[in-house]
């Protein structure tokens, strides 16, 4: 549900441009993604002291207001769009709240597949992406904002009622400040941090801004991309789980290696530009997946290799990166085809970003070999 409202603006993009709004969408749909970012390094913190029972229904009420005020008044301007898009992104925030929750439920070799299958709830981008436009056309400007606010409250109520916090989880007494001090230190959170930025940084930038670089690539109208972009993000969401699964029973680095080479071999066929049926189809698709399935596996390297205790601040950092990593894309991608008239350059740079990727699992698949070589303390 959250998703669902961090995502409001994205399918809106192109309309607000035709509208006359702005004259490019990169900022309006990357401002939500950003502090929905940022965000999460507090919101972990504080999941480790308050709890996800408290948590995620204070979240989705408060994201009511955003959605609300975007709805009947932030969407009329320029201005008002960006403002009404920086508190939206309190909504993408939640994803740092359900981890740590989650996580607390499973012990330590399911905790791969339960956080897969919470990343499912990214897929309330695909939501917006299905509902969004077609509500604006057929009842009114404010339809998806009104739809969403009310799916929020009747989610935070059953937040309250159902959600309790597992049996065993204690609240964090450490210092937010030192406890995140802390965390910075460890090898893994910083692995984890470039990891997650390139997994879930591109599904998010993909399902902001491929409706835009579907239209002013290949010509589709509005609602052709928008769809064409939930079917991006069905796929993500649905390899996801499969990542967190993966991970228990091959191992985080070996499921994230397979991933990263999906995404490499689609990002050297799709810099040349290919006609979208059938090869660009593909190879959105196989992409979306290799994504979808990274994105898991790197939760599942946080939850097997962290402290209980400090997950949700790990949490935080790592979705803060990934987050930042669907940030920055868009408006490389905008400023790159306004000044070459091609997105193939972009397309390039997340090629050898991913081979960075690759280099930075290799080491994560060292270390574990090392930590699990290591003798056990006797007592």
């Amino acid at each position: 549900m959250n998703f669902w409202a961090w995502a409001l603006l994205s399918p809106l993009g192109p309309v607000y441009v035709e509208q006359g709004l702005a004259a490019d969408a990169s900022l309006i749909v990357a401002i939500p993604v950003l502090v929905g970012s940022l965000g999460r390094i507090v919101m972990g913190g504080l999941t480790d002291r308050l709890g996800g029972h408290l948590m995620f229904p204070a979240v989705s009420v408060i994201t009511v207001i955003p959605v609300l005020f975007v709805g009947f008044i932030g969407q009329h301007t320029y201005p008002t769009l960006l403002l009404g898009g920086f508190f939206l992104g309190i909504a993408g925030t939640t994803f740092a709240i359900g981890v740590p929750y989650v996580n607390s439920w499973f012990p330590p070799a399911k905790r791969g597949m339960a956080t897969g299958l919470y990343g499912v709830g990214m897929g309330g981008t695909a939501i917006s992406a299905f509902t969004t436009v077609p509500l604006v056309n057929s009842v009114g400007d404010a339809a998806p904002f009104v739809l969403t606010a009310i799916a929020l409250v009747l989610y935070a109520v059953v937040a309250w009622l159902f959600m309790h916090n597992a049996p065993t989880w204690q609240p964090s007494r450490k210092n937010m400040v030192a406890q995140s001090l802390a965390v910075m230190k460890l090898t893994v959170t910083w692995q984890a941090c470039y990891l997650y930025a390139l997994s879930f940084g591109g599904y998010v930038a993909f399902s902001v801004f491929l409706p835009t670089m579907l239209q002013n690539w290949y010509g589709l109208d509005a609602a052709d991309a928008s769809f064409r972009m939930a079917g991006f993000v069905i796929v993500a969401v649905v390899m996801r789980p499969l990542g967190g699964t993966l991970s228990d029973r091959l191992g985080a680095a070996n499921t994230l290696q397979l991933s990263y080479v999906a995404v490499a071999l689609c990002a050297a066929v799709l810099a040349f530009q290919p006609s979208l049926m059938p090869i660009g189809t593909v190879a959105y698709i196989v992409m979306a997946g290799g994504l979808g399935l990274g994105s898991g596996a790197v939760f599942a390297l946080v939850a097997q290799t962290s402290d209980p205790s400090v997950v949700g601040s790990v949490t935080g950092f790592v979705g803060a990166a990934g987050g930042l990593g669907g940030f920055i894309p868009p408006l490389i991608m905008g400023a790159i085809h306004a000044d070459s008239g091609s997105y193939s350059f972009g397309i390039v740079l997340l090629l050898l970003a991913t081979l960075g990727a690759i280099v930075v699992t290799l080491f994560v698949a060292r270390g574990a070999r090392a930590s699990a070589a290591a003798p056990s303390p006797v007592s």
